[in-house]
Formats: C-alpha cells, sequence, structure tokens
C-alpha cells in the first residue's frame, strides 16, 4: 500500500489562515499595532529575489508590514551591520531575515552578520544565542529555524506521536540538520544524525521511524533503505534534466520518491512538501515576536525595583542625601516602565529625552489618574509643594505599589545661584542626581535663550533695515535673487496670505503691494518681546541697545527678562505636537505696527528657525527619585506672568505610560489661587486631561504667619512664634487654608490637604490642622513626614490620594473664554481672590480694547500677581477682604494662549542679595563632584 502524502501545500495554508486571525485579534486589542518584518538582501541575486517574494506575499496575506530592504553588491560589513542595527532598535519591527547567500563584492563573514541579528527578531533562528536556547531544550524562549520546525508541523499532521521513536536525520547544517535533531531529541526521540562520513547509511536509514533528510543529493536515499511505515519527511531540493520540461529540468528531493512512497507510511513530495512550510513558519516566528512583544510592553506593565533608603538623623544636606542613593541607569529605568529603546534618547547615565512618538504608540492606552499638587498661599521660604510632589510619589510606588510618574518643572538657574537654591525637592523626597537637574540638565532652557534672543535681534534688525532702505531694495533683499529668479520662501507666501495678497510669483507684486509685505512698519513703543538670560542681573531690568556706530543711531531703550518668563517657554509648556508648537511659535505677537496690527514672528520670517532651534527640548526629559520612581523634567515657566506649569506633553505621555490604574503627580507654582487657577484655566482647557485630586500643601508656619505671626523673611532665623507651639495662631491662619479649599473645589475636583510638618511641630498643631481642613470640606487631611522620612512618611497621603480618586470630580472651568476680556478678570478675582471688584488704570483699558480689535479677546486669562498674598498687597495676610484689584496694565502672549493682566509691579528678572548662593558652589578637581547646591 502506497504511503499517504503529507502536503505542505495544505498544511501550510491552515497555518496562514490562523496567523491571519490571530494578526486580527492583536489589531483588534490596538488598532494601530501591526506585526513588522524587515527582509534585508546584499547584492540581487535572481533567487534571492524570487524567494524574498514568496516571503513578501505570504506576509501581506497575512497581515505582516513586510519591508524589502536592499543593499548593494558594494555594501562593506560595516555597512550591513549598521543596517541591522538600524532595524534591531526599530520597535516597529518584530521580525528581522538577512537573506543568505550575501551578494556581496567584499568579503563578508556570514556568521558575524547573522549573529548581529537581536536575538528576540531573529524569526529565522539562525543567531548563536537561538541555536544554544535551542540546544538546551529551551524551546518556549527561542525562535526555532523555519524549515525544522515546518518538518515538525508536517510530522504532527500523521497523528504518529514522536515520544519514543527512533528518527534519523541525514545531514548537519546550521539551517535543518543541527537543529532539527535538536528539536526531535527535545519531544523526546531517539535521534541519529547521519553525514557524508556514516559507515553504512542505508543501514542507519532502515532502522528509523522518522526520516529527515536535508543533504541536497538528488534522490539518493533509495526506496528499499526506508523501514515500513516510516515517516519520510524530504527537505532536499534538487534539479535533474527533464527533457520534458520547458527549462530542461526538474526539482526532485533527496529520496528517490516513487520507490519510497511504497515503503514509507507517510512521505512528504518535492514540490509541495516541506518548502510552503518554511515560509508558513516564517511568517509563524514574527507572528510570535510580536506576539511577545505586545506582552513584554504590555501598556501600564511596568516592572520597577524601587531603592530602599538609608535614612540618616539628623537628616544630611540634600546633595549629600542625593549623592547616597546611587540612580538606576536611566535606560533601564525607561525600559521597566514600557518605553521602548527607539523613543529614549539618552543623555548621559541619568537623564534622558523621550519621543514624541511614544503617545502615539499608546494612543489606545486608557490614562492614569490625574493629580496636581498645589498650596496655601506660602512664606517667603515655601511650603514643600515640590517636597510634597516627590514624597507622595515615592509613597504610591515604593510603599503602595502604584504605577506613579512625577512631572515637574524644570528650575531656572537665576535661582540656583541666587538667593533660593535649587527645586529638586528636599531631604529623603527629591529627583536625583541634583546638580543635573538644578544646572543645565539636557539644555531646554539654553535652546529657549537662543531661539528668544533670536527674534529680539529679528525684531531690531527688521526696523533698522526698514529704516535705511528703500521699498524697492528692501523688497530685493527680502526675496533676493537666485539663478537669476526671484523666490519667495514659504513663510513668506503666509505673509503675503495674511495680507490678502494671493500671489506666488514676486515678479507680479504692485508697487503698492511690495511696500505692504516688505515693510512691518513696527512702533518701537510697543514692542513687548525682550532678550532673555538665565541669570539673576538686576542691571539688565533697563538697557539702552544699538549704541554702536554701525547702528547709525538707531538705540532704544529695552530689558532682559529671565529666560523662565520667555513666551517660548510657556509655548513649551502648553504644546501639545511639534506641528502644534510650530504654530504657536508663528503666532507670537512681539509688536504693533503704526497702523495698530499684531507684528508676529511668522511676519519676522523667524517662525521657522525657532522651531529648529526647539526641536530637541520639545521632548520631556526623564529623571527619577531617590526611591528609583520616573519623573519627567519638562518646562519651567514663571508662575506669575505665565501659568506656573510643567508641559502638557510630560503629562500625556505620564498618563499613558502608568496605565488607567497608575497614577500622575503634578505640581503648580505658587499658592492655589495662582498656580491651581491657571492650571485649571489655562492648561487644563489646552490639554483636554481632566484633574481627579487636587493637593494642598499646608505648612503650620504658614498659617502662624496668617494667624497674625510676625514676618518671615528669607535667609533670616524664624521668630519664636513659629518655633513654638501656639494653637491660636495657627487657628486664625487657617482661614487662608480655608479660601484654598474653597478655591480648589470651585473647580468640582475633591482636595486632600497634606500637612507637610516640621521637627518644631507639635502634634496638637498637626491635628488642629487636619481637622479644620475637614471641616472647611477637604475629602481628607494627613500630616506628612515625608521629607525627613522618604515615601514612607507619605504613605497615608498616598492613601488618601488613592481614595480621593475614585470619588466623584465634577470638573468645570471657572469662566467661559468667550466672556470679555473685563468679566474674565473680574471673576478670578472676585471667586479666586475675594476682592469686591476690580480698577483698570487707563493703559490696561487701552490693552483691552486694543487685543479684543486684534481679535485676542477670547484667550484664557494668565493673572500676574504677587504670590504672597491672595490680594495684590503682599502684606496682606489670612483672607483680605473689602478691595478692588488694581490692573496696572494687559499684556498678551498668543503663541502660549493667554492674556496675563499685571498687578502691580512684577519684576521679570531677579536681582543677586549680598551673599548669593554661589559663594558655597564649587567644583571639587580631584572627584569632579559639584560642591555647595542645595
Amino acid at each position: 500500500m502506497s504511503a499517504q502524502i503529507i502536503s505542505g501545500k495544505e498544511v501550510s495554508a491552515q497555518v496562514r489562515e490562523r496567523l491571519k486571525k490571530e494578526v486580527e485579534a492583536m489589531k483588534e486589542k490596538d488598532p494601530n499595532f501591526r506585526p513588522g518584518l524587515v527582509v534585508l538582501q546584499v547584492g540581487d541575486r535572481e533567487d534571492s529575489n524570487l524567494y524574498i517574494s514568496v516571503k513578501l506575499k505570504a506576509a501581506a496575506e497575512i497581515g505582516i508590514n513586510a519591508t524589502h530592504m536592499r543593499l548593494p553588491q558594494t555594501a562593506t560589513e560595516d555597512e550591513i551591520l549598521q543596517s541591522i542595527r538600524n532595524v534591531n532598535e526599530n520597535s516597529s519591527v518584530h521580525g528581522l531575515i538577512v537573506q543568505l547567500p550575501l551578494d556581496s563584492v567584499h568579503r563578508i563573514s556570514t556568521e558575524k552578520v547573522t549573529n548581529a541579528v537581536a536575538p528576540e527578531k531573529d524569526v529565522d533562528g539562525l543567531t548563536s544565542i537561538n541555536a544554544g536556547k535551542l540546544a538546551r531544550g529551551d524551546l518556549g524562549d527561542c525562535f526555532i529555524p523555519c524549515t525544522p520546525n515546518g518538518c515538525m508541523e508536517l510530522i504532527k499532521q500523521t497523528g504518529v506521536s514522536v515520544a519514543g521513536k527512533r528518527a534519523v536525520v541525514i545531514g548537519r547544517s546550521k539551517i535543518v540538520g543541527a537543529p532539527m535533531y535538536d528539536l526531535l531529541l527535545w519531544n523526546h526521540a531517539t535521534v541519529t544524525t547521519c553525514h557524508s562520513k556514516t559507515g553504512d547509511l542505508a543501514a542507519e536509514v532502515g532502522k528509523a521511524d522518522i526520516l529527515v533528510t536535508g543533504i541536497g543529493k538528488p534522490e539518493m536515499v533509495k526506496g528499499e533503505w526506508i523501514k515500513k511505515g516510516a515517516i519520510v519527511i524530504d527537505c532536499g531540493i534538487n534539479h535533474i534534466p527533464d527533457s520534458t520540461k520547458t527549462n530542461g529540468r526538474r526539482v526532485v528531493g533527496d529520496v528517490h520518491f516513487a520507490s519510497a512512497k511504497e515503503q514509507a507510511g507517510f512521505i512528504t513530495p518535492v514540490p509541495g512538501g516541506v518548502g510552503p512550510m518554511t515560509v508558513a513558519m516564517l511568517m509563524q516566528n514574527t507572528v510570535l515576536s510580536a506576539q511577545r512583544f505586545l506582552q513584554a510592553h504590555e501598556p501600564g506593565k511596568w516592572n520597577v525595583s524601587y531603592t530602599k533608603l538609608n535614612l540618616q538623623r539628623p537628616v544630611p544636606s540634600d546633595i549629600v542625601i542625593s549623592r547616597s542613593c546611587v540612580p538606576k541607569p536611566i535606560d533601564c529605568l525607561a525600559r521597566d516602565i514600557g518605553l521602548l529603546s527607539d523613543e529614549v534618547e539618552l543623555y548621559g547615565k541619568t537623564k534622558a529625552k523621550v519621543q514624541l512618538e511614544t503617545i502615539d504608540r499608546l494612543r489606545a492606552q486608557a490614562d492614569g489618574k490625574y493629580v496636581v499638587v498645589t498650596g496655601i498661599t506660602p512664606t517667603p521660604l515655601g511650603e514643600g509643594k515640590s517636597t510634597t510632589t516627590i514624597g507622595l510619589v515615592q509613597a504610591l510606588g515604593a510603599h503602595l505599589n502604584r504605577n506613579v510618574f512625577a512631572c515637574v518643572r524644570q528650575p531656572s538657574q537665576g535661582p540656583t545661584f541666587g538667593i533660593k537654591g535649587g527645586a529638586a525637592g528636599g531631604g529623603y523626597s527629591q529627583v536625583i542626581p541634583m546638580e543635573e537637574f538644578n544646572l543645565h540638565l539636557t539644555g531646554d532652557i539654553h535652546a529657549i535663550t537662543a531661539a528668544n534672543n533670536l527674534v529680539a535681534a529679528a525684531i531690531d534688525a527688521r526696523m533698522f533695515h526698514e529704516a535705511t532702505q528703500s521699498d524697492k531694495a528692501l523688497f530685493n533683499r527680502l526675496v533676493p535673487l537666485s539663478g537669476g529668479q526671484r523666490k519667495f520662501s514659504p513663510v513668506q507666501i503666509n505673509r503675503l496670505k495674511k495680507l490678502g495678497i494671493e500671489k506666488t510669483d514676486p515678479s507680479t507684486l504692485t508697487e503698492e503691494e511690495i511696500t505692504r509685505f516688505a515693510r512691518l512698519d513696527i512702533n518701537p513703543e510697543s514692542i513687548t518681546w525682550q532678550r532673555v538670560l538665565d541669570t539673576n542681573d538686576r542691571f539688565l531690568r533697563k538697557i539702552t541697545v544699538g549704541q554702536s556706530p554701525t547702528e547709525k543711531g538707531h538705540t532704544r531703550t529695552a530689558q532682559f527678562d529671565i529666560t523662565v518668563a520667555s513666551e517660548i517657554m510657556a509655548v513649551l509648556a502648553l504644546t501639545s505636537s511639534m506641528e502644534d508648537m510650530r504654530q504657536r511659535l508663528a503666532k507670537m505677537v512681539v509688536a504693533t505696527s503704526r497702523g495698530g496690527d499684531p507684528i508676529t514672528t511668522e511676519d519676522l520670517g523667524v517662525c521657522g528657525a525657532l522651531t529648529v532651534l526647539m526641536k530637541d527640548a520639545i521632548k520631556p526629559n526623564l529623571m527619577q527619585t531617590l526611591e528609583g520612581n520616573p519623573v519627567f523634567v519638562h518646562a519651567g515657566p514663571f508662575a506669575n506672568i505665565a501659568h506656573g506649569n510643567s508641559s502638557i506633553l510630560a503629562d500625556k505621555i505620564a498618563l499613558k505610560l502608568v496605565g488607567p490604574d497608575g497614577f500622575v503627580v503634578t505640581e503648580a507654582g505658587f499658592g492655589a489661587d495662582i498656580g491651581m487657577e491657571k492650571f485649571f484655566n489655562i492648561k487644563c482647557r489646552y490639554s483636554g486631561l481632566r484633574p481627579h485630586v487636587v493637593v494642598l500643601v499646608a505648612t503650620v508656619r504658614a498659617l502662624k504667619m496668617h494667624g497674625g505671626g510676625p514676618r518671615v523673611t528669607a535667609g533670616m532665623p524664624l521668630p519664636k512664634e513659629y518655633t513654638e507651639e501656639n494653637l491660636e495662631l495657627v487657628e486664625k491662619g487657617c482661614s487662608n487654608l480655608r479660601k484654598q479649599v474653597e478655591n480648589a473645589k470651585h473647580f468640582g475636583v475633591p482636595v486632600v490637604v497634606a500637612v507637610n510638618a516640621f521637627k518644631t511641630d507639635s502634634e496638637a498643631e498637626l491635628q488642629l490642622i487636619c481637622k479644620l481642613a475637614k471641616e472647611a470640606g477637604a475629602f481628607d487631611a494627613v500630616p506628612c513626614t515625608h521629607w525627613a522620612d522618604g515615601g514612607t512618611g507619605a504613605v497615608e497621603l498616598g492613601k488618601a490620594v488613592q481614595k480621593a480618586a475614585e470619588a466623584p470630580s465634577n470638573f468645570s472651568f471657572l469662566y467661559n473664554t468667550e466672556l470679555p476680556v473685563i468679566d474674565k478678570i473680574r471673576i478670578i478675582a472676585q471667586k479666586i481672590y475675594g476682592a469686591d471688584d476690580i480698577e483698570l488704570l487707563p493703559e490696561a483699558q487701552h490693552k483691552v480694547d486694543l487685543y479684543t480689535k486684534q481679535g485676542f479677546g477670547n484667550l484664557p486669562i494668565c493673572m500676574a500677581k504677587t504670590h504672597l498674598s491672595l490680594s495684590h498687597d503682599a502684606e496682606k495676610k489670612g483672607v483680605p477682604t473689602g478691595f478692588v484689584l488694581p490692573i496696572r496694565d494687559i499684556r498678551a502672549s498668543v503663541g502660549a494662549g493667554f492674556l496675563y493682566p499685571l498687578v502691580g509691579t512684577m519684576p521679570t528678572i531677579p536681582g543677586l542679595p549680598t551673599r548669593p548662593c554661589f559663594y558655597d558652589i564649587d567644583l571639587d578637581p580631584v572627584t569632579g563632584e559639584v560642591i555647595g547646591l542645595f
């Protein structure tokens, strides 16, 4: 009786159909996901082209995104290896095949090339790592070479159990024979390998219950050698002459088919047997690799190992604590929280930038819980919002086992060398390394400085050139001849459209159109754009520019701001994508023309260059806490003339990474009346994100100040009222706490009060604050000792935040942006500050009229007010009443997207004190360590 034919075509069709369904299932879970395969070919061999086309066709049918990467015959080994490294780093590729042989004019090590493929993408199963795992029997943790894998599938089709059978493999190649031996062995067969040195091949074949051949010798194995009823798997592909065929030859296997099928129980034909299965198994390995990738990178699935703190008493300085904890390599932390290698740009070992494409990859992932940390009206010393933010994150992550991210602002270097010192948190709740955090980080602030000052240079240069040239000369220089023709740049086309000139050929403009296009006609008195520097320097608050003789007397009075006051910083913080940033940078208004029209950076032609300067700064910076939690440090806008919050992009990426059960904790600058109000009305309005919990930080000392305690001065010892128990002062001061709780509840978000405890606070004082906070409507109130105890000291706060996040949240904005400008200001003044009314001084009223006319009246409001009082008077503590809020001026940050009314005088570049922090800062030349930062 003839053997049953095992049809590789039929089995491979079944495999492909199954794989197609598995790919569909993956796409249902994540619509943006597709398995990716790259076939790398060197040269242009016809047989290789044929094999590759078959693979690409099979991939397309199954739903695999397959790419054919061609390298020329002239490709060197280094070029081939670099191409492989690039594919290894590409997270959208799950399988990489190097098509053999390598058809190069250079000498190439095939072994070196195949082993360069990342083992997790080696769907051919040819790397030494995968071969080694197969040899050790780790079948579930490797890729099995496709031909042996296909052979096993065909053997399974017979229904015959492999276990206990005697198997013979003829051939010992790395692609077929050797891995086939391992595969049969670990499926519990007794295996013999035969090769060219085997003595009596026929006798060995005759013992086989299962025979697999892969020697490339046409019809070498005769039917009479084969054991009756054996399974014969023929992997050979050989050509022999055949005059009946068009090409004069036909394909045969290693086994003489006609005689063998009379002896065997099951046999594969050639062609149509093993061949189709090889391609099917390649597709199966690719799908398996994609499934492993999805499993390993399941959104929200973290594998973070937290650092155990070695708490010291008394608590050492911040920098000593920072150095006592060795940070995890930032690439390891990135991997642990679900970031892919090609989404992370390393800046040394402890900081990295994260690509914006991460948001696209995780688009289908639900967001985590969103928590904002704010505070009561502070003393000049600050009440520890940053420290509380980090302490809470450490508690939620290291002690309550939640995925949690901190998102904080990048500090300016001005205060670091001035009087305030660093801003990395403090004690055992800080971002590390604190030197990196407080100094250059990854250069974002320097990029903003460069971009800002390019705009300033463009303004003065444009006014100079307009003042010294005729219309025609100006136009000819703005649109110079190139190759005998004038051509507008894209940014100039945009200006023409803005002017209503629908022309693209410079030669067709009329004289009147040339004048309108070429002359911005900036009114020097209207310029709102200043140069910036990230240094405290009081002598730059008013300067004169243009004093060199080369500027021909075109001088004007100007000033410097500190870099974090630049509108570009606010743009960075509020942008949602690279394209959005490009548009916001283009819309920034720098001055008004003499005709009353707003002049933008796009009119100046500089907006594209600004985007180039900011292309890296837009990526959030990844760091870590002392206990090993991830932290995004990104953007640091001023909290008075800007909105004082870290970036929307950092929050959005973090919310995706933590997953629906995780938390993102961010901080709003200054007190709740300033930073929190702007967080809700500006940041959340632009981001579309909805917060779940407000954490309101209070301290005994600040509440005593609001209760009538003596003046608190930075750099001076605290009066005894602040270091001795005084329940009366605390109770009186809780009026400010009560008002700030009320302010948070205006937005419909649950409030948890965190009482940041100091060693001089009494238990009675702390408990009184908690009691009064709850009576004021707080969801909960808890004392915290995270400065001294790290995450352990904020565990109760973490538990309260978790409970509050499950409570109903009816978030709403305080005002509709469609309201008139004056009404929006009045709503903030009355509801948040407690003012009776507002008073607009003449300049402010003029700006309301101007901005409304220019189309900016519908922007949200960003109040520039002292942070030391709910009112405009820093000396009025507690909850001032009966006051009218004076609005001195109003300015527009159109690119960032808000108007900022000025309440009182607002210095935009700090000065240095008599004894700045820099007296204590130095570098140890032996260790390279920074000394004296705090």
